[in-house]
């Protein structure tokens, strides 16, 4: 199924692009989260007249992200959390508990979806470098400290 882009899609493709996606990606996803539209003779000529519009609420979105990554980058952030004597957690440190201290500690919203653990919640005491997703080419690097309560 072919749908035209209305934003840039990590690993898809860019504002106006048109791309095949499958029908239920498309359907469930793309388009009644408004990030796409089917791709027909009317909606290309549509987006061909709102492109400068969208384009301009994208350098915006980004350039925002951009402000927020400039708060966020690089920030230490310490997480108390129960242990035991060989530094195993009583539980783990998840991306919630992340997306809360970062907000505490720096006053920007980070959404938990926006906390990147390719590894997974964190298990042990110590530190871990984060990645926090904040646009499609925007990422911020935090140090997480894990300390036993």
């Amino acid at each position: 199924m072919e749908v035209i882009l209305l934003e840039k899609i990590e690993n898809l493709g860019d504002l106006g692009d048109v791309v095949n996606v499958k029908p239920g990606f498309a359907r469930n996803y793309l388009i009644p989260q408004g990030k796409a539209k089917y791709a027909t003779a009317e909606n290309i000529r549509e987006l061909e007249a709102r492109r400068a519009e969208l384009e301009k609420a994208a350098a915006e979105a980004k350039a925002q992200a951009e402000a927020r990554r400039e708060r966020i980058e690089g920030q230490e952030i310490t997480i108390p959390a129960k242990a035991g004597t060989e530094g195993r957690l009583f539980g783990s440190v998840g991306p919630a508990d992340i997306a809360q201290a970062l907000t505490e500690a720096t006053g920007v919203e980070v959404a938990k979806r926006q906390v990147r653990m390719p590894e997974g919640p964190i298990h042990e005491v110590g530190e871990t470098e984060i990645t926090i997703h904040l646009h499609t080419d925007v990422n911020a690097r935090i140090k997480v400290i894990v300390i036993a309560e």
